[in-house]
C-alpha cells in the first residue's frame, strides 16, 4: 500500500522541535504516530481516549515501561 501525506496543525515549539530534529528522530516520530493512528483507522467505535488508553495496555502488557520507551527513543 501507497503511503499519503497529511498534515497537522502543531504549536509553533513543537513544528520547531520536529524540524530541528535529526532525521532518525524524526523518523522515530513519524513511526510512532503512524502507528497510533494506525490503532485508531482500526478501532472506528472507540473514542480517541479509549483508543490511547487500549495503546497503553497493550504496551504496559508487553512491559513496555515509560524507561524503555524513552531508552528506544533515544538510541543512535
Amino acid at each position: 500500500m501507497a503511503a499519503e501525506t497529511n498534515s497537522i496543525k502543531v504549536e509553533p515549539d513543537v513544528a520547531n522541535a520536529y524540524n530541528s530534529a535529526s532525521q532518525e528522530d524524526q523518523q522515530k516520530i513519524q513511526l510512532l504516530i503512524r502507528l497510533w493512528l494506525q490503532e485508531f483507522a482500526t478501532l472506528p467505535s472507540l473514542s480517541l481516549t479509549e483508543v490511547m488508553d487500549l495503546i497503553s495496555d497493550r504496551a504496559q502488557s508487553r512491559g513496555l515501561t515509560p524507561e524503555i520507551l524513552d531508552s528506544i527513543l533515544n538510541e543512535g
